[in-house]
C-alpha cells in the first residue's frame, strides 16, 4: 500500500528554502563585518563572545530553514509526516552542528594566522 499525501507541503518546502537562503545572506554579511573589524595588529579581540552571539541568530535561521526544507521534501516524496520529521530533523540538525563547528574552527584559524593562510590556490 502506497502513501500519497492529499496536499503535499510544496509551500512549506518553498518557505524553508527561502528562510535558509535569506538567513544565509545575513550570515554572510555578518561574517564579513566581523572579519573587517579584526585588525592585524591586535593580539586579542575582546568582542569574541558577542561576535559568536551575532553569528548564532542567522545560523539558527539557516538550521530551521534546512530542517523545514528536508522534512517537507521527504513528505513530498512519500514519507509519512512523523517519519519525515524523524529522518529530516536529525539529518538537518547534525549537518548544521557540524557546519557550526567547522565555521568556528575556520574563524579561529583565520583570526590567529590571518586571511592569507586560507589561500588554497598557492598549493597547486
Amino acid at each position: 500500500m502506497y502513501y500519497f499525501p492529499e496536499q503535499p507541503p510544496y509551500l512549506l518546502l518553498l518557505i524553508g528554502f527561502l528562510i535558509a537562503l535569506t538567513s544565509g545572506f545575513a550570515l554572510s554579511g555578518t561574517i564579513k563585518v566581523i572579519v573587517q573589524k579584526w585588525q592585524p595588529s591586535s593580539d586579542e579581540n575582546p568582542q569574541t563572545n558577542s561576535s559568536w552571539r551575532t553569528l548564532f541568530v542567522p545560523f539558527l535561521g539557516i538550521t530551521g530553514g534546512i530542517c523545514l526544507f528536508l522534512c517537507s521534501g521527504l513528505e513530498i516524496f512519500g514519507f509519512p509526516y512523523l517519519l519525515a520529521l524523524g529522518v529530516g530533523l536529525p539529518i538537518g540538525l547534525l549537518t548544521c552542528l557540524l557546519v557550526w563547528y567547522q565555521l568556528g574552527s575556520m574563524l579561529d584559524f583565520v583570526k590567529t594566522r590571518g586571511m592569507k593562510s586560507l589561500d588554497l590556490d598557492s598549493f597547486s
